[in-house]
Formats: structure tokens, sequence, C-alpha cells
């Protein structure tokens, strides 16, 4: 093929929520003016944020150009190409059929659950089933394949929950299958709380039908008849799009009576959940999907034995719901075939902070931090080495750079003081303090705890305390060891999952980061220069131009000198607030901060 494409036919912009943020609809619409002959769709986001607003063209002979970072200004070079017209956009193309590098993001991952995503119109159930989808239902109920067989055909493949904890998913339908009831039900669960995550949000975005055809299966082999998809009100588009599914699927005669004409009944209906961190515990959920005050309770009994309503009930992630088809549909010795011994199949997760390809992944368990982050994510965003990486969302723990080659195995995570959770991956560099970031990870798990549990109400509150008296200079040697007291104690008394898990980011900090603390309390020192309350910001005059733009930008008026005058330029310590909005706009690195 040459590199002069052939004339478009199908132009399909990402308007997943990132892509939206970045501008998608404007793009779309300006296609839509220019290109009137053309087809033009919209797909969820691919998983590139980075990249947004991404738009892929196919011409008549079947090529394919994949753009990022494109905006109204950018749409008439691209389309002039197309047309034979104009030169190739080259600082806009990150791949074609043409010259087919310059994805790695993409082809360094496997992609089972995301599979459809970016690929296909989210709002089209017509393109799902040209994909395959609701094959794996059908394929069930055509061929009188037993729940129970259902149920071995996923602990073949291995599939442990995605939504945090790891249990094995057999097991757990296994729970409720057995369990006595005359109604059964289950639930979606996409309240997607984790600071920095976003995987949950992107399927129910960009490929709804795979996870209502996930809930379908799980309900067959459990034998419920009802379920719920809890889904933060947050996401209007994804309570918008699989709204839209449940009621395509149910016309088409995948959801109701007698489905496909066999003796399954099922329906689905939302549940918006109103922002409650704590509501991902799974009895806390069931309480707000009863309209009650989402609070968890003791277990046992657990929710596969007496759940909703006082009915058996199972709780699946959204990222396993999404997994369930490809799994039937290939086998469970193929799923099970990718990944290591007791971390089958592949995980979802979301790279934030100072990465320089932020979005989604999907890779097989096994492949390293390192890889993850470098390979995949390109490295920092910065330029400064990246420092440590937080997995598994505020519960989770800091993984230093040191143990970045450890594989993203459940139990190898677990070893590390981290945890799998639901896949955030939050990047900090060197200009992070990590008695900063447990602070601030700990104030979010403190508000969003429910109180119920003393250990869990007070404790997270004493441990906020402790990290803000040190991060201000006022702690001593005694409140490190009164914290990390504190953190063992709640971990080891709090009655739920939050709870339980909250202290996390304080105890990897301190074991992996003790000198940073150590340096807060005797030095009086915060080493990345970011606590404000330990940190004093000075003008380096033999760096200084005098462009005044730290004087344009201070909001407290502390920086004084005059234009072009680089000797005269200074900051009054009394008015300084320590901000660092003159550290962020100085061009030519002449604030120091120590």
């Amino acid at each position: 093929m040459s590199a002069q494409p052939s004339t478009p036919v199908t132009i399909i912009v990402g308007e997943g929520t990132c892509g939206i943020a970045a501008g998608a609809k404007d793009v779309f619409e300006t296609f839509r003016d220019m290109a009137p002959e053309t087809e033009i769709k919209t797909v969820g986001c691919v998983g590139m944020c980075h990249e947004e607003v991404m738009v892929e063209i196919f011409d008549d002979e079947g090529g394919s150009y994949l753009y990022g970072k494109v905006d109204k200004k950018s749409i008439p070079a691209i389309l002039k190409f197309h047309r034979g017209e104009g030169a190739l956009p080259g600082d806009h193309l990150i791949r074609s059929s043409v010259q087919p590098d310059g994805a790695e993001y993409l082809t360094r991952q496997t992609r089972i659950a995301l599979r459809n995503v970016g690929r296909l119109d989210p709002k089209s159930l017509e393109e799902y089933r040209e994909r395959g989808g609701y094959r794996s239902i059908e394929k069930i109920l055509t061929d009188g394949i037993s729940p129970e067989e259902v149920i071995e055909e996923i602990k073949t493949a291995g599939l442990r929950g995605r939504g945090g904890a790891g249990f094995p998913t057999a097991v757990k339908w296994n729970f409720a299958r057995s369990a006595k009831g005359d109604e059964k039900y289950l639930i979606c669960n996409g309240d997607e709380g984790d600071p920095g995550a976003f995987m949950d949000r992107s399927l129910l975005e960009g490929d709804p039908h795979s996870v209502l055809e996930g809930m379908l299966i799980a309900a067959y082999a459990i034998g419920a008849s009802f379920g719920y998809a809890y889904i933060r009100a947050e996401y209007p588009l994804a309570v918008e799009h699989f709204g839209k599914a449940i009621q395509d699927a149910r016309i088409a005669g995948f959801l109701g009576k007698n489905i496909l004409g066999h003796a399954f009944d099922f329906d689905v209906k939302i549940k918006q959940g109103a922002g409650a961190f704590v509501c991902g515990e799974e009895t806390a959920l069931i309480a707000s999907v009863e309209g009650n005050r989402g609070m968890p309770r003791i277990r046992p009994p657990f929710p596969a034995v007496r759940g909703l309503f006082g009915k058996p009930t199972i709780i699946n992630n959204v990222e396993t719901l999404a997994n369930l088809a490809w799994i039937i549909e290939k086998g469970g010795a193929a799923y099970a075939g990718i990944g290591t011994g007791e971390s089958k199949g592949t995980k979802v997760f979301a790279l934030a902070g100072t990465i320089k390809r932020g979005g989604l992944v999907e890779v097989p368990m096994g492949m390293t931090i390192r890889e993850v982050l470098y390979d995949i994510g390109g490295g920092p965003s910065t330029g400064r080495p990246i420092k440590a990486v937080q997995l598994g969302g505020p519960s989770g723990g800091c993984i230093p750079e040191s143990l970045f080659d450890t594989p993203i195995e459940y139990e190898a995570l677990n070893a590390t003081g981290a945890i799998m959770g639901s896949g955030g991956m939050v990047v900090m560099d060197t200009r992070s303090c990590m008695v900063d970031i447990a602070r601030y990870f700990l104030e979010f798990t403190q508000i969003e705890s429910c109180g119920k549990c003393t250990f869990c109400r007070i404790g997270t509150l004493r441990m906020k305390e402790l990290l803000t008296r040190i991060c201000g200079g006022e702690g001593t040697m005694e409140d490190i060891d009164m914290l990390e007291n504190v953190a063992h104690q709640v971990k080891s008394s709090s009655l739920c999952g939050l709870g339980q898990t909250a202290p996390n980011p304080v105890l990897t900090t301190l074991k992996y980061f003790r000198d940073e603390y150590v340096a807060h309390v005797e030095e009086k020192r915060c080493p990345a220069g970011v606590c404000k309350g330990l940190i004093t910001h000075t003008i380096v005059k033999d760096r200084c131009t005098g462009c005044s733009i730290c004087d344009r930008y201070c909001p407290v008026d502390a920086i004084t000198g005059v234009v072009k005058q680089p000797g005269s330029w200074v900051i009054d310590q009394e008015l300084c607030i320590n901000c660092g909005m003159c550290v962020e706009v100085c061009n030519f690195d002449a604030i120091r901060v120590q």
C-alpha cells in the first residue's frame, strides 16, 4: 500500500469520558461539518488517555490511520492528507497500516476484558453481536451446558475476583449455587472509588454489553433471576451506556423471561451509588442497594448465604464479569494458559501520576511492575526518576523502585505490603514526599470511614493527626513509634476491608522510606521539598534572568524585584506560603527549595 491513502470511508472518534474532557465533542462535530460524505462514529476510550482526543480513519482500500491529540485546528490538515491534497500529519499520527510502529502502548498488552473497548460503538448492540457478543450465553443455553459445568469452566480458568481481594470466582459461585433460597441475586459492583482508578468506568462506558453478558453467565451459574448494576452516580456516561445496553438486550430477548426460548429468567436494574468509598465493600454495598446507609456488617453469614434482602447473593466486580464471555467462548484452559501459577489471565491497571503514558493497560499476570511502568507507560513524565508506585488504591501500599521487578501476582504483591486491589497505579517521582503521601491517603480513608467500628473511626483519625504533626515539623520519634503501633491495631481489629487495609500506606512507607520520617522529625527537613512547614523558597541569583514570571504568578505578592535585573529579585519569607507556584512556572530552575 502506498503512503498516500485512499478516500476515507469511516472516521472514528474516541468519546469516553477522557476523550470528551479533551474536546472529543468538538472534534466529532468538526469532522461531521468538514466531511459530510464520510461515516463518522464514536467509540469508548481505547486506553491511551495520554493521546486524547484519538481519531482512527479507515479508507476504501482497508487502510487505517490512528491519530492522537487531535483538536479542531489539526482536522483540516488530516483531511487534506486523506483526500490526497497534503502531507502526512506526522505530529499526530500514532500508527497506520503503512507505518505500523508507534503504538507500543497497545502492542505490549494482552486485552481480554478490554478486547472491545475503543473498537465498537458502545451504544450499538449490533456491533457487539458482530464481534461475537452474546454468543457465549447462547452457547450455554443452546448446548444445554449445566450451571455446574459453567462453574467448572471458570474453575479451570483460575479466574479470581478483580475487585481487590482476589477470591476464586468459581468457589464464590459454588457457595451461592449450593445455598438454599427461593430467590437469589447477582450484583455487579461498579462502585469504583479509588483515586486514580477508572477501569470499571471505561468498561461500562466502552463495552457495556460484555459486562451485561457476564452478568447473564454468572446469574445462570448461581441460579439468580434478578440482578443490580451498582454504578457510581459520578459516572453519568457509564450509567447512560449501561442503561441503553439493558434496554436493547431486553428488546432482543437477552433479558427477561425465558431468555432465547429457554427456561432461564434474568433481568437487571441499575442502582446509582452516592459516592461512598465504603460501599465498595460487599455488605455495605448490599445495605445501600436495600435503601439503607452503606455500612458493613459482621460476617459470617457471608452474602453468598444471606445477602441482599436476606437472600443468597453474589457480588462480582465489573472487570471480573467482562472476562466471562471470553472464557466460555475460548475455554477455561485458554485463559489459564495466560499468567502464572496462582494468578491466571490478565489484569487491567489505570496508570496515573507522574507517568508519560497515562491511561488503561491490560497485561498478563506475571509481568513485572517495571515493565508496566517503563515499557508500556514510557517512564516518568517529569524527567525525574520514579521513586515509588502506590498500588491498590488508597488502601494499597507504596512500593519502592527497588521492588519494581516484583511480578504482578496476588501473593507476590501481598508480600511487599501492597495489594493488587482493583488495579490503580499512582506513580510518584523524587519530588513526592512519602510522609505526605501517607498523610494524603489516610485523610481520604479517614473521611470515607463509615464510623461503625471504633478502630477504624478513631484509629484512622489518630494516624492522620500524627502524620499531620510530622509533616508540619512538630513530630517526635515517639510519634513515629505510636503511628506504627496504631496502624497495626487498626489493621488487625477493624470490621471491614476499608479499616483493615487503610494502614497499608503508613506501614509500607515506614518500611521502605523510614529515613524520610526520621528527617522530618530529627532534622526538621522534608527531603522531597514538599511539606510546607519544613521548607523555604529562595531565588538563585546566578540562574535568575529577571523575567518576573514568578512575581506574576505568586498568589501572595511575596516576590519583588526589577524586571531584567536578576540580582534584584528576592522572596519575602514572612509573606511566602511555600505554595510552590514559583517553582512550577520558573523556566530556568532558579528557585531553590530547601
